[in-house]
């Protein structure tokens, strides 16, 4: 297991829809990150599409990368065929081994028979490249569902990429999440989380904390990882409530990555 960071470790910095920074962050910019703070994975997901660069880019940060020992995990949002396998091709240019995928996009939610026969039909492609689908728990499909889809599915090469707190959008905490879904992670986004009750009483509040400072027991997380006899790599990710301002916001963002850092590489010493 190695401590990674993620496009979405910074996700004010790279840039939020509508409030979007003077300066956002670039591939290059987090790579640098990465290297500064001897961080050796580094994942790029849908925030900061790949398929933008150009080929001269692509070989320029697979060179860069290389050059700085960092990892690349490639990432997008969508299973359209012609979709995954173009971010085949920026996985298998980059080296990355797995590639990190959320199902849904705004025009497009698969049911669950319409995932499998799409993922059945790119998995000669994956066993060619050598590259495992890490399909994430993202809110509408309980786990149960997505297990039942991989079992369905049948490949070493697609598996589950387990976030922590997205499975409260199907009312599911981090203990069924973990259970369910452990025998088949292939990639791990640790994004600890609060849970506060309104001021006025009438519901509540999940918000994003730096990791080990909110309700994430981080070592159970990695002792149960441990257990399913899986090693996957821990990505860092935060949910960073905004400022007043995207400049404060940022500071904030970047002091609690940095928090985050320290904590986990003391469970997670590379």
């Amino acid at each position: 297991m190695k401590l990674g960071i993620s496009s979405y470790t910074y996700t004010w910095a790279v840039g939020v829809p509508g409030h979007l920074p003077p300066d956002p962050l670039t591939v290059v910019d987090l790579l640098d990150k990465a290297a500064s703070m001897s961080i050796h994975v580094l994942q790029i997901a849908d925030n900061l599409p790949l398929d933008r660069l150009s080929d001269s880019e692509l070989n320029d940060l697979a060179q860069r990368a290389a050059k700085l020992d960092v990892d690349i995990e490639v990432g997008t949002r969508g299973i359209a065929r012609d979709h995954l396998n173009a971010y085949l091709q920026l996985a298998r240019c980059l080296r990355s081994p797995i590639l990190r995928v959320v199902v849904d996009t705004t025009e497009h939610r698969p049911s669950e028979d319409e995932m499998i026969k799409t993922l059945s039909t790119i998995i000669p492609e994956l066993e060619k490249a050598g590259v495992c689908l890490a399909i994430e728990n993202h809110d509408r499909f309980p786990v149960k569902v997505l297990a039942r889809i991989i079992q369905r599915v049948g490949s070493e090469y697609v598996g589950i990429c387990l976030d922590t707190v997205n499975s409260f959008g199907a009312l599911e905490g981090p203990e069924i999440v973990v259970k369910t879904l452990g025998p088949w992670v292939v990639n791990l986004h640790v994004k600890d989380f609060s849970i506060h009750r309104a001021d006025h009483m009438l519901g509540f509040t999940i918000q994003g904390q730096p990791a080990g400072q909110g309700r994430l027991d981080v070592p159970w997380l990695l002792q149960e990882m441990a257990a399913c006899g899986r090693d996957p790599n821990a990505i860092l990710e935060l949910w960073t409530p905004p400022e007043k301002t995207i400049e404060e916001t940022i500071d904030k963002e970047d002091a609690w990555a940095t928090a985050s850092i320290e904590y986990l590489r003391q469970l997670i010493p590379d």
